[in-house]
């Protein structure tokens, strides 16, 4: 995001000068390029750790701000949501023991999160999206307070003119609106920085995008989303849908999100920098951004404030930074698309086998861009995002499933560019072996998280598996273990685990079958026989629920001599409901003083849910287990 931002674009004068000085720095940075001042004769490497926190419960925490100020150390700040932090590792040159270094500060930092986060009673989880977040997570109460995400959250919703939508599908579908831009922040990722030099920039950045399907394939960790079973990397389609601007219409104008892979090869060191300026209006401005062609001709090395700002909010899957080392400036390309996760040494593992890869670009490759199919690595992006180590990727025009493609020709290759920066054999095996093993085990973080979840969700609640998963997936990265070595989760792991059954939203069912208000009482019975289910919800054509019928409202009313009654005829309209923030010893009282069997969950008019008192005595009963324990 840049420095601090507490302005918008409100204010029409700082916008022009805001505006003015962003032409500045990209007319500066060209300046700079032609003039040789980008720094050349050094390659360093970066990392971003996000992490998110739990509470004792293993439901997201919102003492991040809390721990954030304890820790008092400059390497951290805060994100968008109140259980989530970011680690910034120190840059480190490209050369022999690097990996070890990063590595070491890695965890060094992370424990000093950890022993933080105790004090409070949290956890420190490394993860792409934390099983166990729900829809309460994407409250504005969970927003850090901080001006510049408030901004963030104001503008976008301005800009779009409407709720944002969420429509994911995989093995399951997600189709979901909300208020504000807080469903971004269930992504947490592991961002690697490579610096490159001016003049290979292109050839570099060309290659970063051909790369990135192949190595997400391996990488993926992020199949799961409030439960629903989606992409292998549910993080690439959450964070696109979630801060996107671009509102229906009724034709066919293009218009690029703000996050993107992109459309095509560039060819020009600022074209990304030019093309983010020409496509995407401001969200941000800052008033106190340089004049850097003012500062250039004054012998300084301008910061380019403006440029850098604007570029924070548009989030390329490989992106373009600009920044400066002991006062010289360099060239960094972001990898953006690694989740976070699930061990220390599985990240280190994507990040060297990406490392690697980007140090061993073909020779032939050089300048021949066009001769080749973006849409082809495009669509291998994509491919690894959906069904990850499972997928196939187009390769110099043939397809080949990943595991192959990486196994025979990737991992040579990331090996001899490891080699190439000095990175010696025993260096570079300590982590590409962990990739090795995963190719050839199958299991990634995704595939983990697939298999225990539909190993332990036959034997409990959607809730309960969740947060399940996420004790599960937390004992195990306690033990260092890669990925690949993990054995599955097993439902025995419940019994250990102080769930925290507070709301609605832990038992109701969601999963709903309806009927009409013109639907033939016949058609309704059937349905309830086939279903072996005792209550059906009423809804009319706009699915606005208007009454409910239960077994025994259908033994009072015997069948006509010709079958033609409907449900609004004998469907009971005076219903107790209840709200999905609820508490649930709340929603069990109140079925117990109205003598209901069912307690249908709305928001306004819509049914959202459903409790019935199987439910109610299931968490009645765990309740007493848990307070007798």
């Amino acid at each position: 995001m840049g420095e601090l931002a507490k302005n918008t674009n409100k204010k029409s004068a700082e916008r022009r000068k805001f505006l003015k000085n962003l032409i500045h720095d990209i007319e500066a940075l060209d300046s700079m390029i032609r003039d040789g001042m980008i720094e050349e004769d050094v390659q360093r490497i970066g990392a971003e750790q996000e992490f998110a926190l739990i509470n004792k419960h293993y439901k997201p925490s919102k003492n991040g701000p809390l721990i954030l100020g304890r820790l008092d150390n400059k390497h951290f700040t805060s994100e968008l949501a109140m259980y989530n932090l970011e680690l910034n590792l120190d840059p480190q040159e490209l050369q022999t023991g690097c990996l070890y270094k990063m590595e070491k500060q890695l965890r060094k930092y992370l424990r000093q999160a950890e022993g933080v986060a105790a004090d409070f009673g949290d956890e420190v989880v490394l993860t792409g999206i934390l099983p166990s977040i729900d829809l309460r997570s994407g409250q504005m109460d969970y927003m850090t307070p901080n001006p510049r995400y408030q901004a963030l959250d104001e503008i976008i919703k301005q800009l779009r003119g409407q709720d944002f939508e969420l429509n994911i599908s995989g093995v399951d579908e997600l189709i979901l609106a909300h208020t504000n831009i807080l469903f971004e922040a269930c992504n947490t990722s592991f961002q690697c920085h490579l610096q490159v030099s001016a003049k290979s920039f292109v050839d570099q950045y060309n290659w970063a995008q051909m790369i990135s399907g192949p190595v997400l394939s391996v990488c993926t960790n992020s199949p799961l989303l409030f439960g629903r079973e989606l992409w292998s990397e549910t993080r690439i389609p959450l964070f696109q849908q979630s801060i996107d601007i671009r509102s229906k219409g009724y034709h066919l104008k293009e218009k690029e999100q703000r996050v993107s892979f992109g459309n095509q090869w560039i060819r020009e060191t600022t074209e990304i920098y030019k093309e983010n300026i020409a496509r995407f209006p401001l969200i941000l401005t800052h008033k106190s951004t340089d004049n850097s062609l003012s500062v250039l001709e004054d012998g300084g090395i301008p910061r380019l404030q403006a440029l850098q700002l604007h570029n924070g909010t548009i989030w390329r899957w490989n992106r373009p930074c600009y920044g400066t080392t002991d006062g010289k400036p360099h060239l960094r390309i972001e990898n953006r698309y690694l989740p976070s996760g699930p061990t220390i040494m599985d990240e280190m593992a994507n990040l060297a086998f990406w490392l690697g890869l980007m140090r061993t670009m073909p020779p032939a490759h050089c300048g021949n861009w066009q001769r080749k199919s973006f849409e082809d690595t495009k669509g291998n992006f994509y491919r690894a995002a959906t069904s990850g180590i499972y997928s196939s990727m187009v390769w110099n025009g043939r397809m080949i499933p990943a595991q192959k493609l990486i196994l025979d020709q990737l991992l040579p290759l990331a090996e001899k560019g490891l080699s190439n920066a000095g990175i010696p054999e025993e260096e570079s095996h300590r982590y590409l072996d962990i990739i090795r093993k995963r190719i050839k085990s199958g299991q990634t973080g995704s595939s983990w998280l697939i298999k225990s979840y539909r190993k332990i969700k036959k034997h409990m609640s959607r809730d309960e598996a969740m947060v399940t998963l996420t004790a599960a997936m937390q004992k195990r990265r306690k033990t260092d273990q890669p990925v690949s070595e993990w054995l599955a989760a097993t439902k025995a792991e419940l019994q250990s685990i102080p769930i925290q059954y507070d709301w609605i939203g832990n038992i109701m069912t969601t999963n709903l079958i309806t009927v009409q208000e013109d639907d033939l009482i016949t058609l309704v019975k059937k349905i309830m026989e086939w279903k072996n289910i005792h209550h059906i919800p009423v809804e009319n054509k706009e699915g606005k629920l208007r009454g409910l019928i239960t077994g025994s409202t259908l033994q009072k009313y015997a069948e006509s001599a010709d079958g033609l009654e409907i449900a609004k005829d004998i469907m009971i309209t005076h219903m107790v409901t209840t709200g999905p923030e609820t508490d649930i010893k709340y929603a069990m009282l109140l079925m117990v003083n109205k003598s209901v069997s069912c307690l249908p969950v709305v928001d306004g008019d819509r049914l959202i849910g459903l409790v019935t008192d199987k439910d109610a005595k299931m968490v009645w009963e765990k309740l007493y287990q848990k307070n007798n324990a």
